[in-house]
């Protein structure tokens, strides 16, 4: 049947379908349906694109079809596939020309980045008359063959590590309040040309299901003290503009303080009727995560604050309903007591995936990624908080995908 299906699809007889999902997606209520009105639930892991060599890490490391083929294996559904605004707006880049640079804008000798360059194309011979957009194409092509659907996250404008207050790419240059810490990179311009370029280009990648407008937009000092009015201008033209590119992709919205607060919806929804039918919430939460404090290891208090500040979207039947994914939330891997994790980590993590088991809601585990080309300037730079090994063969925490319980099932539906 899946043979068929896929003959069927290359054929062009036969709406696209993933995992027996009709696309494409669109959101009813607290809910994301398939064409059919079935409900899909994403199960997404992120993988990073979004840092200066301007293609989806781990190349050095093993293939794409190596890695989009762990990801299916593994049960995943989608992707959350991030990138920057520089990477947007320069898609024909080519690759080798993106390392040497990303090499100086990291200060890593050239003979190292080269020595990174020649592993990528040891693993992915196309790449070596590849663009980075190219490079994009084939993760987006090769995950949708193993029937793995992309969300595009737009992570940073300057390609680069993220995040934090000072970083320059919190918040939208020309809003209230601009101070250069927090927005000298985050031009609303750029951002919203980036936001079209990509929303075109996905036309071309059926894999493209999703696209979020922006990850963890945060304000600092003045910034949005005025009713956070910055919010919803940028966001409702970066959302109009997106459905009138690509009308058939879902739009994810995240709110502020790093995408954990959208306490303000409640009193004033934004206004979403230009993407009616594909409005998607989304919110972090880490175990650090300064919105949701946990100062008397209490569960109970901690859930209580997502709730309050993010959670709350799922209730039926009021204004700001919709489906409400949790886009970023991870913890270190390895070495710790308690099946690896440290107990901070552990308390978090259960707590967090029985939040998520008792709402059924979609998500997206921070990250796939074992290593890093570079990551402020250490090369081939170890991720504590990956899923895979260093060398991105398997699974760094072989007890990992059993603690989300039934985070990977659908429990409940309209």
């Amino acid at each position: 049947m899946a043979y068929l299906s896929r003959l069927l699809l290359v054929l062009g007889l036969v709406v696209p379908m993933v995992l027996g999902q009709a696309l494409p997606l669109k959101s009813s209520s607290r809910w994301i349906l398939d064409a059919n009105n079935q409900r899909v639930k994403l199960r997404c892991v992120n993988w990073a694109g979004h840092m200066e060599t301007h293609i989806p890490e781990g190349l050095h490391r093993q293939s794409v079809e190596y890695i989009a083929g762990w990801i299916r294996r593994n049960n995943f559904n989608c992707v959350r596939l991030t990138y920057s605004t520089d990477h947007a707006l320069d898609p024909a880049r080519r690759v080798s020309d993106a390392f040497a640079a990303a090499g100086q804008a990291a200060g890593v000798s050239p003979g190292a980045m080269s020595g990174l360059y020649a592993a990528v194309v040891q693993h992915n011979p196309f790449v070596a008359n590849a663009t980075t957009r190219d490079v994009f194409g084939a993760v987006v092509d090769t995950l949708w063959a193993n029937g793995v659907m992309t969300v595009l996250d737009n992570h940073v404008s300057r390609a680069s590590w993220c995040c934090n207050l000072t970083d320059g790419n919190g918040w939208w240059d020309s809003g209230f309040g601009y101070n250069s810490w927090n927005s000298r990179f985050f031009n609303t311009q750029s951002w919203l040309a980036g936001l079209q370029a990509m929303a075109a280009w996905s036309q071309g990648h059926r894999g493209v299901v999703a696209m979020s407008l922006r990850n963890e937009i945060r304000e600092f000092l003045l910034q949005g003290i005025n009713g956070r009015a910055d919010w919803y201008n940028y966001v409702k033209q970066a959302g109009d503009l997106v459905h009138r590119t690509h009308p058939d992709v879902l739009v994810l919205v995240g709110g502020t303080q790093s995408t954990t607060d959208l306490t303000h919806v409640r009193s004033k929804m934004l206004d979403t009727s230009g993407w009616a039918g594909k409005h998607v919430w989304e919110m972090h939460a880490y175990s650090f995560t300064v919105t949701f404090p946990d100062p008397f290891a209490s569960c109970d208090a901690v859930q209580a604050e997502y709730g309050l500040f993010a959670g709350f979207v799922l209730e039926q039947g009021k204004p700001y309903t919709g489906p409400l994914v949790l886009s970023e939330f991870g913890v270190g891997m390895t070495g710790g007591s308690e099946r690896g994790l440290v107990p901070k980590d552990s308390r978090y993590l259960a707590c967090i995936t029985a939040y998520m088991q008792n709402n059924d809601a979609d998500w997206a585990v921070w990250a796939i990624q074992g290593s890093y080309y570079v990551r402020d300037g250490n090369v081939d730079a170890d991720e504590g908080w990956g899923l895979l090994d260093h060398e991105w063969r398997d699974w760094r925490n072989q007890a990992f995908p059993g603690m989300l319980g039934s985070m990977w099932t659908v429990n409940q539906g309209p």
